[in-house]
């Protein structure tokens, strides 16, 4: 029965090994490169913008610190070569803003600036605007942004990523079984195997994200894996002291697991010591990612913190459950009062992972129009998987209710998840309940257990690999935020406008459309077209443009429009203040048939 049991165990953990395996492939394979949660906010050129003379820097705004790198600004002419005369720095001590020097003789057409930087969160953005000097060019270089990271590294951090959450969880998971649930020595000696692999997937998930993080933070592919200079590079960045103290703290770890192994059991001290040490692992992801940057940062990592740990004591210790439950004897059972312990740290966990999963969701949200955001949705996935993972609990609730139908005799398995192991048998609830079956027999009552036991791991599987992406991801407040700037941070605005007119000649009516780009202060690109009565384009003899700003006195401003045979075009007008503008329109459609009409138009900063 024993050597069965075990053949089944075994069965059970090669079972979960290939559903972890297949999961982090399907998730995290499938996963976009991680975008960063700093947002472009502004650029000096900005986006679109047409210069009269040649600017000495470009300049780059973010919402929060960036660190920069040799090519983190790039600036290329209307033939795609580098027209920066030295490295990008921060401008004026400002960690958001970034700026590099141009040379001294550019000439007229159109720049494509390119960025890539590291958000105060550690993870990379990158995007791309160009502008123009004198007149926009037909040529230029690529404007497309290039992926932040390299997909391959990208993949192989996530997978790093993933295998260091799970040993966390199992790690702390099992620890928390072990020490508080009391499961008795059989139970202890088959936990100890999943509590050292747990230990070693972390040690070498943690030094193999070290080794992937230079490539990850310079752009780089695979092969910077064995660049020295990026391996050190990664070592002096706060996400690799992390990775370094998580690393001082594991071996910490490894020499308590040894000391509480040869005492057979934890004193008051090693408990203590162990706890700390929970919190400083837990403590290498909050410095190092979402909760280091952004709003209220100190209840932030506090928050997260709580949460990893409550995530580590309710998965790792299901999975710790589980193992138990499939290895122990059929002549020494796991006591009811281990599984009664551990139903109650579960409970109390999943309060934990309510109340700081609501706060880190308003932090990473920030509004309900962020839940249609890739963060969003991915966060519901979230909340999805672990009410599906509850319910499997209440189907383990329910075989245990099976299980008590004894109350003087102390039973061989007790609840998961909760519930009161002092209440009478029930009878009629169980998985069974209502069907007028007749009652399992105890054997057919621990494999129903184990079963569903077994489906909450694999859900929990499933959960740490989605938050494995949700930690990669933008947060939904950050993307609301990057939406809203970059119209104006990030690609050229375009301002419309359409003027009816009619001179009171028989084909003297129509409309003129006109486009500004980018609609902003300075220099403007003016280009527009006239259509007849019945829609189609017409030629005119001449069409005029002004702009007129009454309230400060200023224009009008003739936009100089020139016939381009099919649309009139200049690129001479400088609007030099914000607001409302009035644009008059004068239209001559005969040597005698003209009219002049007026439509306010917005101008940005």
């Amino acid at each position: 029965m024993e050597r069965r049991q075990a053949k089944q165990g075994g069965r059970v953990g090669r079972a979960l090994l290939v559903v972890a395996a297949v999961l982090a492939g399907v998730l995290l394979g499938g996963a976009t490169p991680a975008s960063a949660h700093a947002v472009l906010t502004g650029s000096d050129p900005s986006a679109g913008m047409v210069l009269k003379t040649a600017p000495k820097w470009v300049t780059v705004s973010f919402t929060e610190s960036v660190a920069l790198a040799e090519d983190s600004v790039r600036v290329l002419d209307p033939d795609s070569r580098p027209v920066t005369a030295g490295d990008p720095e921060h401008a004026d001590g400002k960690a958001d803003i970034a700026r590099v020097p141009l040379t001294g003789d550019l000439k007229e057409g159109t720049y494509t600036v390119s960025w890539r930087v590291l958000s105060e969160d550690s993870h990379a953005v990158s995007g791309a605007f160009t502008f123009s000097i004198g007149t926009p060019s037909q040529t230029r270089a690529e404007a497309a942004a290039e992926p932040a990271v390299d997909p391959a590294v990208n993949t192989l951090y996530g997978i790093g990523r993933y295998v260091a959450y799970g040993g966390l969880a199992l790690l702390i998971g099992s620890a928390v079984f072990i020490v508080v649930c009391r499961p008795g020595a059989t139970a202890v000696h088959a936990v100890r195997r999943p509590l050292a692999a747990a230990w070693w997937a972390l040690v070498l998930s943690t030094i193999a994200l070290l080794l992937v993080r230079g490539p990850y933070a310079s752009g780089d592919g695979p092969a910077g894996v064995f660049d020295p200079r990026l391996l050190r590079s990664a070592v002096d960045s706060r996400p690799g002291s992390a990775l370094l103290v998580r690393l001082a703290l594991l071996l910490l770890v490894a020499l308590l697991l040894r000391r509480g192994r040869s005492e057979g059991k934890a004193g008051r001290g090693t408990v203590a010591v162990g706890v700390a040490l929970c919190v400083g692992l837990a403590g290498t992801w909050a410095a190092a990612e979402h909760a280091s940057a952004g709003i209220q940062v100190p209840a932030a990592m506090v928050s997260a913190v709580l949460h990893l740990l409550a995530m580590s004591v309710w998965l790792g210790g299901l999975t710790a459950l589980l193992v138990a439950l499939f290895r122990a004897p059929a002549d020494d059972p796991l006591p009811a009062a281990a599984v009664a312990r551990f139903s109650r740290l579960a409970v109390a966990s999943v309060a934990v992972l309510a109340a700081t999963g609501v706060y880190q969701s308003w932090r990473g949200l920030g509004s309900w129009e962020a839940f249609t955001t890739p963060y969003g949705r991915t966060l519901a996935l979230k909340v999805a998987a672990v009410a599906l993972m509850l319910v499997a609990a209440s189907y383990s609730r329910n075989w245990t209710r099976w299980l008590l139908r004894v109350p003087e005799v102390k039973p061989a398995l007790v609840a998961v998840g909760g519930g009161d192991q002092n209440s009478p048998p029930d009878r009629t609830t169980g998985p069974a309940a209502g069907s007028g079956a007749a009652e399992p027999g105890p054997e057919a009552q621990r494999r129903g257990l184990r079963r569903s036991v077994l489906a909450e791991v694999v859900i929990g599987v499933v959960v740490l690999a989605v938050t494995t992406v949700l930690t990669g991801s933008r947060p939904g407040r950050a993307a609301i935020e990057s939406a809203a700037a970059s119209t104006a941070a990030g690609r050229p605005n375009v301002t419309l406008a359409v003027v009816p007119f009619d001179t009171g000649a028989p084909a003297g009516s129509g409309k003129v459309q006109v486009t500004l780009e980018p609609g902003r202060v300075g220099r403007n690109v003016v280009e527009a077209v006239v259509f007849g009565a019945d829609g189609s384009l017409i030629a005119i003899p001449e069409l005029r443009l002004t702009f007129t700003q009454s309230a400060q006195r200023v224009g009008p401003l003739d936009a100089e429009l020139v016939d381009q045979r099919g649309y009139w075009g200049s690129d001479n007008l400088n609007l030099p203040l914000a607001g409302t503008w009035t644009m008059r329109a004068t239209v001559r459609v005969s040597d005698i048939d003209q009219v002049t009409v007026s439509k306010p138009v917005k101008i940005t900063p």
